[in-house]
Parts: structure tokens; sequence; C-alpha cells
């Protein structure tokens, strides 16, 4: 290709960006805009690897500088930065990426259907994710006679479980993601063996005939706990593909690229997290809320979920 026909072909979709970051913030479509930012910084990279006129590289050069600020701007520290960062940029970015939310989400819940029936259908099973003392102790945990559902017999209070919860929930939310630096492999296999390990657990006690006990205790903080790691591994599947697909960018400007552009999804499943695990230590765990009770809240929650990604708010 030309230097002429390149210029030809791509001009539209610069002037159009070039038109973006002339305009008020507000009035951004954000998903429109990093589509146009992302073409160009490859457009930049072509054109500097194949010594097209300067003209062309100064043009690109200093397009994307300017949308790069409005992306990745550092003004606005504090409270005002943080909201816009988790109410705006967080959902745009889920929806922008969402190739990478439907795969993790595959490959989170398809092993998790598949053997919670299994264990349910054959209650041993189960001994293939845990040993017997930990089986036990899911009996003890979610039995209709426990005092706190859920609860481990070495926690103390529901302040113990919450800071329990904050503990795992992030860890594994953060191998799920982190490990996305291994071509995406390590995301591939922490979703998978948590949506295993998930569905073991739910298919054996509801075997042992504790279902009424148990799918009441999830219904709730599962809305904001599986929709966080999903998002987390959709992130890590994310720099997997900027390493392994990088397109005409050079590597490591591929994965700076997408650690920016995923940083708000990190950022928003960790609050997320914060939530589901207030709701399962002191919502979820109550045995003297009814089942009816937590269906209900269940719904209202993920209804939230749903609605707040579905949502197309205005940059600010």
């Amino acid at each position: 290709m030309t230097p002429l026909e390149f210029e030809s072909l791509y001009e539209s979709r610069w002037a159009e960006l070039e038109a973006g970051v002339r305009r008020a913030p507000r009035e951004l479509d954000p998903e429109r805009f990093l589509e146009l930012y992302r073409m160009c910084c490859e457009h930049l990279s072509l054109a500097q690897a194949r010594g097209f006129p300067a003209y062309v590289i100064e043009r690109l050069a200093n397009v994307t500088a300017a949308a790069h600020q409005i992306v990745y701007r550092q003004s606005g520290f504090g409270l005002a930065r943080f909201s816009r960062t988790l109410l705006v940029r967080f959902p745009a970015m889920v929806r922008a990426h969402r190739n990478y939310v439907w795969a993790a989400s595959l490959l989170f819940m398809a092993p998790a259907i598949v053997i919670g029936i299994a264990t349910y259908l054959r209650p041993e099973l189960v001994l293939s994710v845990v040993d017997g003392q930990t089986a036990a102790q899911f009996e003890q945990m979610y039995s209709p006679s426990a005092e706190s559902i859920g609860r481990a017999r070495a926690a103390a209070s529901d302040w113990a479980m919450y800071g329990y919860y904050i503990k795992n929930n992030i860890g594994i939310a953060f191998q799920c993601y982190a490990t996305g630096i291994i071509f995406g492999l390590g995301s591939v296999f922490f979703l998978g063996y948590n949506g295993f390990f998930s569905g073991a657990v739910a298919g054996y006690v509801a075997s042992l005939g504790f279902g009424g006990t148990f799918f009441p205790f999830i219904a709730t903080h599962s809305a904001f706990e599986l929709t966080a790691i999903v998002l987390s591994g959709a992130a890590g599947l994310r720099i997997g593909s900027a390493l392994l697909l990088p397109g005409r960018l050079p590597r490591l400007l591929s994965l700076q690229i997408a650690a920016r552009e995923t940083s708000s999804i990190v950022l928003g499943a960790a609050v997320m997290l914060l939530i589901a695990a207030a709701i399962e230590a002191f919502w979820s765990s109550a045995a003297w809320v009814s089942p009816a009770a937590k269906f209900t809240a269940a719904a209202a929650c993920w209804a939230l979920v749903v609605l707040f990604f579905l949502r197309r708010p205005h940059a600010t």
C-alpha cells in the first residue's frame, strides 16, 4: 500500500478522531472514541515502520497524543476522578471488551454447570476437588441447623468472615487477571478451575439436601462476586491477547495499551468484591433472613448489575 492509498483509505477515521478530541469530553461516545484511538495508534506504528511521509506521521502522532490525554488524563485526582473511573469508564470498558467478557463467562460457567450436575448425581466426585475433611466442613457450614450459614468454624464473628471473604475473593480475582500475562493461559486455567470448584461444591451440598440453605446463601452476593471474577478473567484474557496477537504494534506497546484499558475493569471488580464480601458476611450468612427475602434481594442485585453495564453514561 502506497502512502497516498493509506491516507485515502483511513483519512475519514483520522478526521473523526480529530473532531472527537476537539469536542467537550462529555459529548464523546467512550466506546467509539476508544476504537478510533486504538486504530490510530496502529496506523501510527505502521506509518513509522514503513517510512511514510513526515506529515502523515506527524498528524497521527498529534491526534493520538491528544486522544491519549483524554483517555488517560491525570487531572481530577481524588474522589471526583475515582467516581468518574468507577461510574463512567468502568462500564464503558466492560462493553468495549464484551467479547472477552463472554469468553470469560463461558470458561467459568461451562465447567461449573457440568461438574455441578455430575457431583449432584454422584456426590463422591467432590473428593476429586477437595479432601474428605473439607467436604465435611461444607456439610457443617451449609447445614440448615447452622447458627450462621457459610461461616467457617475458625471464624468467631461476621467481621472475621468479612475479612476472610475480602482476602479470598480478591486473591481469586488477582489470579484470574495477573496470570493473563502468560499469553492468557493463566486466566483460562483459573477461570476454569474456579468454575469447576464452585460447581463441585454446589452440586455436593445440593446432593445432601441442603439446597434450600445453600442457594439462598449464594444468590445475593453472587451478583457482585461472580461478575467481578469473570470481569477480572476477561481483563486477563485481554492482556494475553495483547501479547499473543499484538497486530502491527510492538508487543510491549500492545501490552501497555491493554494494561491501561483494563485498569478500570480491575478497579471496578475490586469494588464489586468489597460489596460482595459485605453482603456475604452480614446478609447472606444470616439464618434469621428468610430464603424469600434473600432471593428477592438477589433479583434486585442482579438487575442492578446488568443495568449498570448496559447503561451508557456521558463521560464527565
